[in-house]
């Protein structure tokens, strides 16, 4: 009895699919006609472009009263596979509809400049389904280029060459002549152009001998850019652009510059010191040239009222990307704390101005005239030491001898 019931019901299960089977297997529509940019594609061999966004319009008659219905295109080839479909809704049967999709055509012909992809139309929902297929002819663009590659160091600073790597390649369906390709960072004003030459649209790859062998649809290039000295440091944009007389194409990447003395070409080592009076206290000044041409900089410092102060040079020459260490003097006649400024001159430009603080107190052990005062006291200490040990030390008595006489 209970085997007899397990058939009963593994009849029934088998019976549902084959209802369900027979039931998706219904046609839903009647696809009768398909157009591909305007163009009529079920009995038409049709063709688009490589990175194209084609319009596919989708003209059918209902066979069935449906609904959640759906819509879709796809276009499948041997490396991709692009689909595009509607949002759901219903149909009445012996109406007419039409639905229009869009599918953007990737350009990823490599070894070839046309192929034949399957276009195939989808209707259907969780009942039926009706389904087309046409050919379609993708083509690669008349003249087309893609730049593969923008390689060097994403940091790189200020005053340094930076050598970059450029790889193009030939993504249309003819030749490319007289190929050039700059390359620049726009915002500081730097460019650089190199002649590729001639990049073919397909390498060679005939047995027979039919093309030549040097041909390569991909060539590459090195360029050297020399960052200006005084670059702000910050983030760039570097641009590879590629252009002939039938094309001008461009893509860029982000690089990173970095400039210590992009905001300040001025660093003093200390900013404060503290001092006795009468010390000539010294501070040092790193003057820099973030530019590309040598600079002459006037020194000029400021004195206050108990304070003297003055540089070591007046007048500064600096070659281009490098610096120069000015050093500041200042000597006070009393005690207190004194501010004054270091002015840096570029012509008649005030280039920097650096405050300079002092802490001056009464005589210090740290001074030369009291370290001498010290060293000539201890050698008196020592002297006064040893003289009176050799005063108090005592003379030895001698020893007499007599005469013996045997």
């Amino acid at each position: 009895m209970r085997a007899k019931n397990l058939r009963v019901f593994f009849l029934a299960i088998v019976s549902v699919l084959f209802s369900v089977a027979l039931a998706s297997a219904a046609p839903l529509a009647n696809i009768y006609s398909v157009e591909v940019d305007g163009m009529y594609a079920l009995d038409n061999d049709v063709s688009v472009v490589a990175g194209d966004t084609i319009q596919v319009k989708v003209f059918f008659e209902a066979l069935e009263d449906a609904s959640n219905v759906r819509v879709e295109a796809e276009l499948e080839g041997k490396k991709i596979d692009v689909t595009d479909k509607t949002t759901r809704f219903d149909v009445e049967q012996d109406h007419i509809y039409r639905k229009a999709l869009s599918l953007e055509i990737p350009n990823e012909l490599k070894d070839e400049v046309s192929e034949d992809f399957t276009m195939t139309i989808k209707i259907w929902n969780s009942e039926y389904k009706s389904e087309r297929e046409m050919t379609v002819r993708v083509q690669r663009p008349t003249f087309d280029a893609d730049v593969m590659a923008i390689t060097t160091d994403q940091r790189v600073k200020a005053g340094d060459i930076l050598p970059v790597d450029v790889a193009v390649r030939n993504v249309g369906y003819n030749e490319l002549e007289d190929l050039y390709v700059k390359l620049s960072i726009p915002e500081l004003g730097i460019e650089k152009t190199s002649y590729f030459g001639d990049v073919v649209a397909r390498e060679c790859y005939d047995e027979e001998g039919y093309c030549d062998e040097d041909d390569e649809d991909v060539i590459e290039g090195r360029f050297y850019l020399k960052i200006p000295y005084d670059a702000r440091a910050g983030v760039y944009e570097l641009v590879a652009s590629v252009d002939n007389h039938d094309l001008d194409k461009s893509e860029s990447i982000k690089i990173i510059i970095e400039n210590d003395f992009s905001e300040s070409n001025v660093i003093a080592t200390e900013i404060s010191k503290n001092f006795a009076v009468g010390v000539d206290a010294e501070y040092f000044l790193i003057v820099a040239n973030p530019t590309d041409n040598l600079k002459v900089y006037r020194i000029v410092t400021d004195s206050s009222k108990g304070i003297s102060v003055k540089a070591d040079q007046s007048v500064v020459a600096v070659p281009a990307g490098s610096s120069r260490t000015v050093k500041v003097t200042a000597n006070a006649d009393s005690q207190g704390t004194y501010n004054f400024d270091v002015n840096v001159f570029s012509g008649e430009s005030l280039v920097s101005k650096t405050t300079l603080s002092a802490n001056v107190s009464g005589t210090s052990f740290g001074t030369p005239i009291a370290v001498l005062t010290i060293i000539l006291a201890i050698v008196f200490l020592v002297l006064l030491v040893v003289l009176i040990v050799l005063l108090g030390k005592k003379p030895e008595k001698q020893e007499e001898f007599g005469e013996s006489y045997y």
